[in-house]
């Protein structure tokens, strides 16, 4: 028996006359009969610096009382990575840092137990092995910063870096963040963003998001069928990663969480300002008359670095620094070439540079899958039908 139509409030925005189709299939979402029923979300897509589709709809709270608009904020998990990665090049295109570069020359403490030949290249597509922390760690510990990097400076390599593969899933978000906050002048990740990324795009990105913000932040709403990452098949290399801590989707909802800076975790964002970002790498680096990053460093961020098995994933995925492309997967639409990284939940952001296209979207009901969604496989592949 198919489920009963839920009402919602009507789809705001606009979309640009040949994306009504687009307007059609995020509306349906809403009218789902699988655990992927949208809530609330929004969906924001640039074709140069055009904005082709602008929409949100639903509301931001399980009880259906506070609206959706369009500068509601998401805690959107691991979409926040591919934001990190765009600060470590910024870094890059100003020469404070190389990919190649070790994290020791930024970090000297990061030496220690065998890590001194790590590059920054091999923390950012997860070959560093460390993909997750050795000491018992609780939710609060992840608040800490400087005593979560400790941690990290203190761990052994699971395996020789850059000889296996394996998804950081939260210990991403302190290595990369770490090597930003040395180089930037100790400016944390959040700040960095902030000053540096966020401000010049009119950009709703947030990392670490003050009290002020947070009356904007949506309510997260734990899948319908939680999977038990206990449950799943581990080896030694990557045991943990996902169960110490073990995370769970309400954490996202309290004022700790979202007020720490966790930058493989909790970027908070609207659809709109995911895509401003990643509008500035489509449109190699400019966007709005703001040059953040020149088109060299833009394709050494997207060289891929890794293609082999991805022990926590499963699967092969082509890591580049920070981001993953398509190649024959279709994450983020038809294109090889096209880039991004996606969040527990839903959400993602992603560039095709051959397009120029950029795409931001967000969703608070949170899909049963640890990768990959539904939802935003049936957006992409509508948006590309209009193009």
């Amino acid at each position: 028996m198919s489920a009963q139509p839920i009402p919602v409030n009507p789809i705001s925005g606009t979309v640009a006359p040949g994306f009504e189709p687009v307007r059609e299939r995020f509306a349906a979402n809403f009218q789902r009969d699988d655990q992927c029923r949208e809530v609330g979300a929004a969906l924001t897509v640039f074709h140069g610096e055009r904005c082709i589709v602008d929409l949100w709809a639903g509301h931001m709270d399980a009880s259906r009382v506070q609206p959706w608009h369009k500068d509601t904020l998401l805690n959107v998990y691991s979409t926040t990575k591919g934001i990190v990665a765009v600060c470590v090049a910024m870094l890059v295109e100003r020469g404070v840092l190389s990919y190649d570069d070790t994290v020791a020359k930024v970090w000297p403490e990061f030496a220690h137990n065998g890590k001194q030949l790590i590059t920054i290249a091999q923390v950012l597509s997860h070959q560093a092995g460390l993909p997750a922390f050795d000491e018992p760690t609780t939710i609060k510990d992840l608040f800490d910063w400087h005593g979560r990097c400790a941690a990290l400076a203190r761990q052994k390599p699971r395996w020789v870096p850059g000889e296996k593969t394996a998804y950081h899933p939260i210990t991403y978000g302190f290595l990369a963040g770490e090597i930003v906050r040395r180089a930037s002048g100790r400016r944390s990740i959040g700040e960095f963003v902030q000053q540096e990324l966020a401000t010049p795009l009119a950009a709703d990105f947030f990392i670490g998001l003050e009290p002020a913000l947070q009356r904007r932040a949506a309510e997260t709403l734990m899948p319908k069928n939680l999977v038990d990452p206990s449950a799943l098949p581990s080896i030694e290399e990557t045991r943990g990663s996902v169960t110490n801590p073990m995370l769970h989707p309400q954490a996202a909802n309290t004022a700790a969480w979202r007020q720490a800076e966790m930058p493989a975790l909790n970027g908070h964002a609207s659809a709109e300002g995911i895509a401003r970002i990643y509008a500035m790498l489509a449109n190699g680096g400019v966007f709005e008359r703001h040059k953040l990053l020149s088109p060299a460093t833009i394709a050494r961020m997207t060289q891929v670095l890794s293609n082999r098995m991805d022990l926590t994933l499963g699967m092969e995925a082509n890591w580049a620094a920070g981001v993953v492309l398509n190649g024959t997967t279709t994450f983020f639409g038809p294109n090889p070439r096209a880039y991004g990284h996606s969040g527990w939940g839903g959400s993602f952001g992603c560039a095709d540079p051959d397009r120029r296209l950029a795409i931001g979207y967000v969703c608070n009901q949170m899909g049963p899958d640890l990768v990959g969604d539904v939802r935003a496989r049936e957006l992409c592949a509508a948006i590309y039908s209009c193009l």
